[in-house]
């Protein structure tokens, strides 16, 4: 019988964050899928355990996923950690996880510590509907291409972005989508120096213009403004004829679809008559 692949988050900061589970699942686990072995030894020290490692991240998925997987099918349950974070989420074990799937291995995703989730909290931003487009693709036309086909975004967009890069990514943030537009920026997350500003782009890409930021950042970006419908008379009348076909008398057709479109409703009897009134007058 297969194991079980357990994706088990990490502290993106403050090891205050490590849940009684999370580390249950380390420490029952046959072996760790880690990011970083280096990183992961200074976790288990921390917790006291001591567990076999094998490193698996974006630069071995295809021979570290085979490798984990053999295991996994030879009955041996494994952790996949990340440095810090969720695994999966804008990470290689997306690739993992598809792969079990495909070979019919359990998996189980343990709740816990995520930069996205924890910067769209305190964002100051619409939490209803979001996008999550994780790291930008790092090619300059590629990149320029991915933030065009989000000028329409209507759900707030969520980036995340190294220091070293913050500052031409808020110029191209600015050029694109307007100075006056809303962004929040979370800076060294659940840390001592954890920072969140919530400004517009042009005061953001202002204050780190001759400022070298430091930590990793989130980016939040407001979403456009919803575009108007705008109704037609043609919408009104056909709205008419459809109740029309419902049984209505003209007269009630008329005023139920003034009150669905907003138009006068005068007009549309009027026209729906044949006098060839705008419905909008």
């Amino acid at each position: 019988m297969a194991g079980t692949l357990y994706l088990v988050p990490t502290p993106i900061g403050n090891l205050g964050d490590i849940s009684a589970r999370m580390a249950e699942t380390l420490e029952r686990a046959d072996f760790i899928a880690a990011e970083d072995t280096r990183v992961t030894l200074k976790l288990l020290n921390h917790l006291n355990l001591k567990k076999p490692m094998v490193s698996y991240h974006r630069h071995n998925t295809e021979a570290g996923g085979r490798g984990v997987l053999g295991r996994l099918l030879r009955g041996e349950s494994c952790a996949l950690v990340t440095d810090a974070g969720t695994p999966a989420v804008s990470d290689p074990g997306e690739e993992l996880v598809a792969l079990c799937a495909q070979n019919g291995v359990e998996v189980i995703a343990i709740p816990g510590p995520c930069a996205l989730i924890t910067a769209l909290a305190v964002s100051g931003l619409s939490t209803e509907r979001f996008a999550f487009e994780g790291f930008l693709p790092m090619n300059k036309k590629n990149r320029r291409a991915r933030l065009q086909s989000l000028l329409g975004e209507e759900r707030t967009m969520i980036f995340y972005e190294a220091p070293h890069k913050l500052t031409a990514t808020l110029e191209e943030l600015r050029a694109l989508f307007g100075g006056e537009r809303r962004i929040t920026l979370c800076r060294e997350l659940t840390k001592l120096h954890e920072e969140v500003l919530r400004t517009n782009l042009e005061e953001a890409a202002k204050r780190y213009e001759d400022q070298a930021p430091k930590g990793e950042f989130v980016l939040l970006l407001e979403g456009a403004a919803p575009k108007e419908e705008t109704v037609t008379p043609e919408d009104g009348l056909a709205l008419v004829e459809k109740y029309r076909g419902e049984g209505l008398s003209l007269k009630d057709a008329s005023r139920q679809a003034a009150a669905d479109t907003g138009l006068n409703r005068k007009a549309l009897y009027d026209a729906a008559l044949g006098k060839g009134r705008n419905p909008l007058s």
